[in-house]
């Protein structure tokens, strides 16, 4: 699939057009913002991992019946998916208390949820991406009634197929973030990413955080952490596939 003209550039990905007007190619980045923009870096590799993560993760999504953006992986950096229009809510799916969470209710990190939990907020740069409720992203026609039960179902079936699979290689998942997107026909798909940019995933014996909290929080060794998730990831996969097999 050839790549044509560049169509947009966000914080860590680019998209471009090509010869299907239904199919897009994204290009991951290696560029690492935090804090809606006002911090900025650098994380060496973090676009191949992220690229690769995103890719399995969505398959794995795709066998246990969750709809997905992604066709075909094209390159260690691009990827060809299915055109959608974004839907412009952030997905929150949290089982332990952790980040904006945590601050914003005065609670330690690590808290345990009976059940997950689920937030939108808006997708909006300038207003910082405010937290809103069915109610809010009704009135301002983000999203319809049908639409809004549709994402909070594939949302808390993605946490179930994730948690058990983390948990495999050690890991917690402690929230994660997604985005949705209308196909031509108007039916919703998980769009956007998975990967270490977009989840909070800790060492379930040590806690050690595995994920871009190292970035944000001047922790160090987020190449190293960025490394170690994907290996872990893989390493699962794999054992998965011998399973499979024998």
């Amino acid at each position: 699939m050839k790549k044509g003209a560049q169509l947009y550039e966000g914080k860590a990905k680019k998209v471009f057009a090509t010869d299907d007007p239904e199919l897009l190619i994204v290009s991951y980045k290696d560029d690492a913002t935090a804090f809606n923009g006002q911090k900025r870096g650098t994380i060496r590799g973090k676009g191949v991992i992220n690229n690769r993560m995103s890719n399995l993760l969505m398959q794995l999504l795709e066998e246990k019946g969750i709809p997905t953006h992604f066709v075909k992986e094209l390159s260690e950096r691009d990827t060809l998916v299915k055109k959608v229009k974004i839907v412009p809510l952030e997905v929150i799916v949290r089982n332990r208390s952790a980040g904006s969470f945590a601050a914003r209710y005065g609670v330690e990190e690590g808290i345990i949820f009976a059940a997950p939990t689920v937030e939108f907020s808006y997708k909006n740069d300038a207003l910082g991406d405010p937290l809103l409720n069915d109610s809010h992203a009704l009135a301002l026609g983000l999203a319809t009634r049908e639409e809004l039960d549709t994402i909070r179902g594939y949302a808390l079936n993605i946490d179930g197929v994730l948690a058990a699979f983390w948990k495999e290689c050690g890991v917690t998942l402690v929230d994660f973030k997604l985005e949705f997107g209308r196909l031509s026909d108007g039916s919703i798909v998980l769009a956007d990413e998975i990967s270490p940019d977009t989840c909070r995933l800790w060492d379930s014996a040590t806690g050690e955080k595995l994920d871009k909290d190292r970035f944000r929080r001047d922790l160090g060794g987020v190449e190293e952490a960025y490394q170690e998730i994907m290996r872990r990831l893989e390493a699962q996969l794999q054992a998965g596939k011998k399973d499979q097999q024998s």
